[in-house]
């Protein structure tokens, strides 16, 4: 039996600024939303108030949770596992562990428009990726074949981690 340091080996983490401004457009649907719900002077009825009123919180809500999700993400790795968390309250997350992973990667340069976007994103020529920005990252090749990418700095220090562990378990 092999026992494991507790904690984490190493972490990193990847900032996009950015998505403030679009989580500031959100807040500012949000905002209008309530404003129409207090000051409900129209004139032309209930049902078209109530309609302007849902769909500016509807569409502020969803803007800020898509935004602020991905303003950053957060890479742990320990002795069992990758963890990449996004954004402030940690989702989406995905814990991918070592006896998953075939093979770790070094990406220099990533950018959103490869991968269409920001976010969590599938691309099937590319699999699954968590792109908050453009620049490095890092790439995991799963046992299924599989491919998982994440923008993060350092993501150079990462890879030899990774690759340090799957050395480990090989043996």
């Amino acid at each position: 039996m092999t026992v494991h340091p507790p904690g984490p080996v190493w972490t990193g983490r990847a900032s996009n600024r950015v998505q403030w401004l679009l989580a500031a457009a959100g807040a500012a649907c949000v905002a209008l939303g309530i404003e129409l719900a207090v000051d409900n002077a129209w004139t032309s009825g209930f049902v078209p108030l109530l309609m302007a009123v849902a769909g500016c919180l509807a569409a502020g809500l969803l803007i800020l949770y898509g935004t602020l999700a991905f303003v950053h993400v957060a890479v742990t790795i320990d002795s069992e596992a990758v963890e990449v968390r996004c954004g402030h309250i940690g989702l989406p997350r995905r814990k991918i562990r070592f006896t998953d992973m075939t093979s770790a990667e070094f990406l220099p340069r990533i950018t959103p428009q490869q991968w269409g976007g920001w976010g969590c994103r599938w691309r099937p020529e590319q699999g699954t990726g968590v792109i908050v920005r453009r620049g490095e990252g890092l790439e995991l090749r799963l046992v299924d074949g599989k491919l998982f990418t994440v923008t993060v700095d350092d993501a150079e220090s990462a890879v030899r981690v990774i690759r340090a562990h799957l050395r480990a378990l090989a043996r």
